[in-house]
Formats: C-alpha cells, sequence, structure tokens
C-alpha cells in the first residue's frame, strides 16, 4: 500500500495535522495481518482499489466543514483537508496538502466545481494524473471514513461512497468509468 520511501511533503504545515492521523491509521492496516480492519478497512480491499488504478496517477481528497460565522446566522465552508497521494505501481508513493501545491490562497478555496478542477489542474501538472478526486463536507466524510459493519468487520467503502455521490451528499471526479474498491469484504 504505502512505498518504503513514502515521501511526505510540507509535513510541517498546519494542514498536515488533519492529514496526520489517515498516515497512523494506513500504516497500521498495512503492518497488521489480514484479517486486521480499521473501521471497516482492511489491506486486500485498500490493495485491490490502488492496484486497479494506472501506473502514475494521484489521488485527491478536499474535506469540508460547515462553520457558523461568529454573532450570525450565517455560516461558511472552511477547508479542514487536504490530499494528494501519489500512486506508482499500487503504492502511494507520496502525500502533499493543497499548500504544497502553491495555490495563492488554500483557505478560500470552495467545494465548487471551478476550486476542484483548479485543484485537479495543478496536480496533474506537478503531481500526475489524477485517477479520482473526492470533494466531500466533513459529515460525509467521517461517515464513509469511520462506517463498519457490526462489530468493527470490514464493508464495501466503494458501494458506501457511491451511495453518497448518488445522494448528491458528494462529488467523484475522475479519469476512470467505475469503482474499483469493490474487492470482496473479508469477515475477520
Amino acid at each position: 500500500m504505502l512505498s518504503e520511501e513514502l515521501v511526505v511533503l510540507d509535513g510541517n504545515s498546519a494542514s498536515w495535522i488533519a492529514a496526520r492521523p489517515l498516515l497512523d491509521a494506513a500504516l497500521r492496516l498495512e503492518q497488521q495481518d489480514e484479517n486486521y480492519s480499521w473501521h471497516g478497512w482492511n489491506k486486500e480491499q485498500v490493495g485491490v482499489f490502488l492496484k486497479n488504478l494506472p501506473a502514475h496517477c494521484s489521488l485527491v481528497v478536499g474535506v469540508w466543514e460547515i462553520v457558523p460565522l461568529t454573532n450570525s446566522r450565517e455560516e461558511y465552508e472552511h477547508l479542514i483537508l487536504s490530499l494528494v497521494c501519489e500512486v506508482v505501481e499500487g503504492e502511494v508513493r507520496s502525500i502533499r496538502t493543497f499548500e504544497a501545491l502553491g495555490h495563492e490562497s488554500v483557505e478560500q478555496l470552495e467545494p465548487g466545481i471551478e476550486d476542484a478542477l483548479e485543484i485537479m489542474r495543478l496536480v496533474r501538472m506537478q503531481v500526475a494524473p489524477v485517477a479520482w478526486a473526492l470533494f466531500i463536507d466533513k459529515i460525509t466524510w467521517d461517515t464513509w471514513l469511520f462506517d463498519s459493519g457490526a462489530e468493527g468487520a470490514v464493508i464495501n467503502k466503494g458501494e458506501l461512497l457511491a451511495s453518497f455521490v448518488r445522494q448528491g451528499r458528494c462529488v467523484l471526479l475522475g479519469s476512470r468509468g467505475e469503482s474499483h474498491m469493490d474487492a470482496p469484504a473479508r469477515r475477520p
């Protein structure tokens, strides 16, 4: 799953704080045996997904949280997690946040199509073609990330994400026409 020579760019940035626990979880998942699952994820499911990607590509994730304005009924969407993973031959080779792309004002990115396409353009130019880009709100992200079957059993995360896309709860863009997250869910 992870390259032996994994490179983390901008690991000292403020945005990396939200990304660090995900890297820790991926390392735990990779180091455990085939029966281990983390919130419905297992090594086989992630491995099948990565191996079905193009030989050199990138995965992009942007997560926004709705934040109320102080002393107001209005709210705004704030980017709380931004990740770009470079994948080479089924292994994550590098990880960076949107800040590492040199975007002018990451704090002002919105979950709209214009900003999504701009991020994807920067990733394509600086990292690799984008296989999949997920733009999602925090509530849906947390549900997708942490949902599991009974007693922590593995579930089909690809189908769960596809259901969120059909419900309009997130946007999934990419160059692949089908989901490859459909590895069989193995029970521990």
